[in-house]
């Protein structure tokens, strides 16, 4: 049905029907995969203001179910322009998913036969607004809340396994919550 079209040009149904939400258990790997990543990214971004790249989401949190997919946040200098960082990605391969003036989502793994071997999901942000490095870190100095976060996640992967947008919704309150913890906690550990 979509295999003739290009991902551009698909629905959001179709995308989600082409990838839908699946969990698997920790990879040990996953850091090799992001680091492997990151030094990639230095190189590409070499040009250009970056002041933090970091491995966010739950493949970051040891032992924990997670979707096959590195989350990883690039944080460049307020007087950079984000955009033109996101061109130079898109150069280097990485699609542009959204844009806006603030943050950039970039992919890259996915094909119109399915995922790759490696998927990334590239959040292009302002050095700053990094709410995500706070969470994680709070889920691995708390194994008990990350295991609560590890139930959630399974629990909802079957009822929304082809809504992407429904699963992380429904995580919300759950991840806002330990975010303002960690804040709390953390105080200005990323400022």
């Amino acid at each position: 049905m979509t295999m003739g079209k290009e991902l551009s040009e698909m629905t959001l149904e179709e995308l989600w029907e082409l990838f839908p939400i699946f969990l698997v258990e920790h990879n040990e790997n996953w850091n090799a995969y992001y680091r492997e990543l990151e030094d990639s990214l230095h190189i590409i971004l070499s040009g250009c203001h970056v002041d933090r790249i970091s491995h966010i989401g739950s493949t970051a949190i040891p032992g924990i179910w997670a979707k096959n997919i590195m989350d990883v946040l690039i944080e460049v200098s307020p007087s950079e322009d984000i955009k033109k960082v996101a061109n130079i990605m898109e150069q280097s391969g990485f699609i542009i998913m959204s844009a806006g003036t603030q943050r950039i989502s970039l992919n890259k793994g996915y094909t119109k036969e399915g995922v790759a071997d490696k998927v990334y999901h590239i959040h292009l942000r302002y050095t700053g607004d990094n709410d995500e490095l706070y969470f994680r870190d709070y889920l691995i100095e708390h194994p008990d809340v990350a295991k609560e976060y590890e139930t959630l996640k399974l629990n909802l992967w079957k009822e929304y396994k082809h809504n992407r947008d429904a699963y992380t919704k429904a995580k919300t309150d759950f991840v806002q919550k330990w975010t303002q913890e960690a804040l709390k906690k953390y105080g200005n550990r990323y400022c």
